[in-house]
């Protein structure tokens, strides 16, 4: 073993674990490895800069805006008014369609804002049949992935496979190649969903079901500290009033900004304005009118009113392509920007509140804020996140533009289908056409694009160089292939090794990114077939249904991240019904993968 394949070995092990770690942005622990091993002279700058004219995350890039304008053309929402329409719907009906909604959509386009636009139609279909959530949320996330498994352009990682495939000289992946594996999987994951699976959803709560119907009810105060106010110089929790007033501090604003720590600990000043609610209950004990019993109530620790209106909860989630992710509430001046009052975030199982203003925002984070009516509908507009717990809004579609954006995306897919030209040149051209004809805007066409995710793919596959060119792809394939030919006699070496590398694909796939995965995963798939002298087809496809079908946890796919806080699950939720799933795909992948593509 050279020091260079050393190095590069080390130097993996420190940014695999930086990505289960999850304090440095991937794409950051990516370009950091790019960077050391430019310094070390292990890829030139030549290699380097090399991954930045690859045409996979161009391709990427340019369906993440033919996603978006679908979106925009009003197309998928009509589609889910339609299921939601459905007279007589019950669980046994919903869930089946749901599913074939959700997949055959998500087979076309970046399965990401299918299940944004899928979430408040769950929502209201659970309504509708009387069930909780938490059983559509899982299952809309799993269609998702369903679909995207059945064709090239269904998930970035399948146009990733295929372009660093190509980059060795292999055939890419057709549009409709991996259908072969994808439509088995849609159909058994299906049945196990309404069957078995169904059974080990669990019933969980989202964040506003555990308030009552009156707790939801809550008056939202502004109110201003004046010179002569006893509250100069202490805090409110100082008041022994203050416990059993009704009141609670949301925020202390001093010259325009937020203050850190627990509002109703912080010593106040004059001048200050001070951001409270009160409960329906609290003004009910008042035998006068609410804003009677708000001056009475505010009086009491000398705070002088200057707007008071009637709030609700809602819940809202992060939307991934945002660039607010990074930044937290307090950088963001959060309540003064969106006119809204956070109470709590849930990411990942845990709900955050004392590091509510302190935690960086990540996409997927569920926000549970206090407002106005007017101040939700304004925050819907921003396009920022995702409303999930609002009534839906009418769908509402230009047809001239809906037409033009479906006949787009449908010459990118035919185009590339019948080999005319590769996706790449025609997804850029068709991104063009919508962008001339007004049917997504420039500004929206920057704001779909998952930035992180490009910047990740383009540093991951000057990496995946570095193997080659170091030869730890050569070494790690010889040294894999060695140890199953003691172990296994020479026909069956080819499926064993298959399954090794798709299970090692689907576990990194589960801990860390998908994407970062695809790369490492199909350059080690190469050179594992050229060691062994077989075709590499068969381990390129089994790497790109092992970067795809994830399921187990909520982190090794965005949408599963997207429902793991909308549902309320806990971690151990995806474990529960995720591996049988995972299990499944991989019986299947290792079952059909050696009928179509021989070795």
């Amino acid at each position: 073993m050279t020091w260079e394949i050393l190095l590069v070995f080390l130097l993996l092990g420190a940014m695999l674990a930086s990505f289960a770690w999850e304090k440095l942005p991937t794409e950051l622990t990516a370009f950091a490895g790019l960077a050391i091993l430019m310094a070390t002279g292990i890829l030139s700058t030549n290699d380097a800069l090399a991954s930045f004219s690859n045409s996979a995350p161009i391709t990427v890039g340019a369906m993440f805006i033919l996603s978006a304008a679908l979106e925009k053309s009003g197309a998928i929402q009509l589609l889910a008014d339609r299921l939601q329409s459905i007279p007589g719907l019950r669980m046994r009906t919903a869930l089946p369609a749901l599913i074939l909604c959700v997949a055959a959509i998500s087979a076309f386009i970046n399965n990401t804002p299918v299940v944004v636009v899928f979430l408040p139609v769950a929502l209201s279909l659970a309504k509708q049949i009387g069930a909780p959530a938490s059983k559509l949320l899982i299952p809309l996330s799993y269609a998702s992935i369903f679909g995207g498994s059945c064709t090239l352009i269904g998930t970035s990682t399948n146009i990733v496979v295929s372009s660093v495939a190509a980059n060795r000289g292999l055939e890419p992946i057709s549009m409709f190649e991996l259908a072969w594996i994808g439509i088995p999987l849609f159909l058994g994951g299906s049945l196990y969903l309404l069957t078995i699976g169904y059974k080990l959803i669990p019933r969980r709560e989202m964040l506003t079901s555990i308030l009552t119907e009156e707790e939801k009810r809550e008056y939202i105060l502004e109110a201003f500290v004046n010179d002569d106010s006893a509250l100069v110089g202490k805090s409110l929790s100082q008041f022994p009033q203050y416990k059993n007033s009704g009141l609670k501090a949301l925020e202390v604003i001093r010259r325009g900004i937020a203050l850190p720590g627990e509002s109703s600990k912080t010593l106040l000043e004059a001048g200050d304005r001070v951001l409270v609610t009160a409960s329906a209950r609290a003004l009910a004990k008042a035998q006068s009118s609410p804003t009677s019993a708000l001056d009475a109530l505010l009086a009491e620790f000398g705070l002088e009113q200057i707007a008071a209106v009637e709030g609700s909860f809602v819940e809202v989630a992060l939307r991934s392509e945002t660039n607010l992710a990074g930044s937290t509430l307090r950088e963001l001046n959060f309540r003064q920007r969106y006119r809204l009052a956070p109470v709590a975030i849930h990411r990942k199982g845990r709900n955050l509140r004392t590091e509510l203003y302190s935690s960086p925002l990540q996409a997927g984070d569920i926000l549970l804020l206090l407002g106005s009516k007017e101040a939700i509908e304004n925050l819907r507009r921003q396009g920022d996140f995702v409303i999930i717990d609002e009534a839906r809004i009418e769908a509402k579609s230009n047809p001239a533009k809906l037409v033009l954006t479906l006949g787009a995306i449908a010459g990118v897919i035919s185009v590339s289908a019948i080999g005319l030209m590769p996706i790449a040149g025609a997804a850029i051209i068709a991104c063009v056409l919508l962008l001339l004809t007004k049917c997504i805007s420039m500004n929206d066409a920057y704001r779909s694009i998952h930035w992180p995710i490009l910047f990740l793919i383009f540093a991951m596959i000057g990496v995946g160089r570095a193997m080659e060119t170091s030869g730890a792809s050569d070494y790690l394939a010889q040294n894999l292939v060695s140890s199953v030919s003691q172990l296994v006699s020479e026909p069956w070496r080819p499926i064993f090794l298959l399954a090794g590398i798709y299970l090692l694909t689907t576990t990194l796939t589960e801990v860390l990114s998908n994407n970062a995965a695809a790369v490492l995963m199909t350059t080690l798939a190469i050179g594992t077939a050229e060691t062994l002298g077989v075709d590499a087809r068969p381990f390129i496809i089994a790497v790109a249904m092992g970067a795809s079908a994830s399921f187990a946890t909520p982190i090794g796919y965005q949408t599963n991240t997207y429902v793991y806080g909308i549902g309320g699950y806990r971690f151990s939720d995806f474990l529960k019904v995720g591996i049988p799933l995972n299990l499944l795909a991989f019986i299947i992948t290792v079952i059909v993968v050696p009928l179509v593509w021989s070795f």
